[in-house]
């Protein structure tokens, strides 16, 4: 399976379902949904637009059937975001909710972006199992996630890896895994980590988006135990992790030998991690 295009299809309202599964079935990667325009796709050709405009009750209808009609009971719209079957993500936009300087969530709605996941096969290095720990690079949309899946399943051909799935994205259900792999799925990172360290035994262990400090400390400390790693990160150059202070301590305790640096075309260059130090 390449796409569970059925859960996408699901939370969409019915009038746009029919044009959508036209236009997008095979090239969508994204579906925006904003009050009062046109729905956009943004296909791999290019962008179109729905003759319709989205209205209240569009958004309100996709938000119901994504979190089963308790939007406000599901954790991660207080990072703006809701998980979808099948792996896909509904990000959320609109007026929040803050207490004490966190926010709880969506006081309305306004627009939302939903992102397809889709496997696509083939793109892991082909010597993958011999770079050491890999560390995928890239600005949002351009493919970390897609990557860090086909890096993972090829690793898992010949070693041991767990997964740390924290939003249900790199293998959801009927997405294919490698043999020797296992998937702890809804779980933060930060404890996600030290978990599958104790109790699986892993040689590898694989996380996506490194977003926090905790995050990061939980990495340097599984490299510490002699586990390698593979994982993504927000940046689209080299200059981009010094700037921040969780990617920083990454670079600066060495635990990633290989860097794989994604471009806006979802292509991708394997640099070593040594000669970027060489080059500062």
């Amino acid at each position: 399976m390449d796409c569970d295009w059925d859960s996408f299809l699901a939370v969409l309202p019915e009038w746009m379902r029919r044009d959508v599964d036209a236009l997008g079935k095979h090239s969508l990667q994204e579906l925006r949904l904003r009050l009062g325009t046109p729905p956009e796709l943004v296909l791999s050709s290019g962008t179109w637009y729905l003759s319709r405009p989205a209205a209240r009750q569009d958004i309100d209808f996709c938000v119901n059937l994504a979190s089963q009609y308790s939007p406000w009971s599901v954790e991660s719209t207080g990072e703006g975001y809701l998980p979808l079957a099948g792996g896909h993500r509904m990000g959320l936009c609109g007026k929040t909710i803050v207490k004490d300087g966190q926010v709880l969530g969506f006081r309305v709605l306004d627009s939302l972006c939903i992102r397809v996941a889709r496997d696509i096969p083939g793109l892991a290095p082909k010597n993958a199992v011999d770079l050491g720990s890999i560390l995928i690079l890239g600005a949002p949309g351009w493919g970390k996630t897609t990557l860090l899946r086909c890096v993972a399943r090829a690793v898992a051909e010949k070693e041991e890896v767990c997964v740390v799935d924290e939003r249900q994205e790199l293998f959801p259900r009927g997405f294919s895994r490698g043999r020797r792999m296992d998937v702890l799925s809804g779980c933060p990172k930060a404890s996600g980590i030290p978990m599958v360290l104790r109790a699986m035994g892993p040689s590898y262990i694989a996380v996506d988006e490194i977003t926090a400090r905790e995050d990061a400390a939980a990495l340097v400390h599984s490299s510490g135990c002699g586990v390698k790693l593979l994982a993504t990160a927000h940046a689209a150059q080299k200059e981009d992790l010094r700037l921040r202070p969780c990617y920083r301590e990454l670079l600066e305790q060495g635990i990633f030998q290989t860097v794989l640096l994604l471009t806006k075309d979802k292509s991708y260059r394997l640099e070593r991690m040594e000669q970027w130090a060489t080059n500062g």
